[in-house]
Formats: structure tokens, C-alpha cells, sequence
């Protein structure tokens, strides 16, 4: 038996700096996870992921994870997504210093 699909946002790793985004509805990268666009259905989801999948010279490792509406945009559901929102732990600047 298979699993319900629930919400998932495309994340990936910006090639050049390296930070966490997320894909946006209009197909451009987002470092806000607010921003990103929530696929409710899984074939959206996954022709999403392709699309960020074919832009090697843009992101690295692309992947659906999961996440639910929240007021302002998707939030995580996951921790592990939910530090990736924060941005690296090992400096005390940008994400981690505006928190």
C-alpha cells in the first residue's frame, strides 16, 4: 500500500555559495523558505524537482521535503529542514546572527 502524498517544497544547495534554497512558483531560488512554492499534489512536486534537477550550473542537490502551509508561507515539519532555514551553524553572521 502506498503512503499519502503530503506537502512538499524543491530545496537545494545554491551552487556558488553554497546557502540552502527553495524553489518559488516562478521557477526562480528563494533563501527565504517562506517564499517557496507548496506542491500539494505529486505529480507538481515531482515536475518541480525536475525542473531543479536540469539546473546543475544553478543548484546542487535538489530534493522534495516536507513542509506545511504556515501564515506567512511554508514552514518545515521536518528539524532537519527546520535547521537548514537558519543557515550555518558554524558562524555567528547572516541567518544565524539576524535570529
Amino acid at each position: 500500500m502506498s503512503r499519502r502524498f503530503t506537502p512538499k517544497v524543491v530545496t537545494a544547495n545554491a551552487l556558488l555559495e553554497g546557502d540552502a534554497v527553495w524553489l518559488r512558483a516562478d521557477g526562480s531560488w528563494s533563501r527565504d523558505m517562506h517564499e517557496a512554492q507548496l506542491f500539494e499534489e505529486e505529480e507538481l512536486a515531482t515536475e518541480a524537482l525536475t525542473h531543479a534537477l536540469a539546473q546543475p550550473d544553478l543548484v546542487v542537490g535538489a530534493y522534495l521535503a516536507d513542509a506545511e502551509a504556515g501564515p506567512t508561507g511554508p514552514v518545515p515539519t521536518h528539524f532537519r529542514e527546520a535547521f537548514r532555514t537558519r543557515g550555518p551553524s558554524n558562524y555567528n553572521h547572516g541567518k544565524q546572527a539576524e535570529a
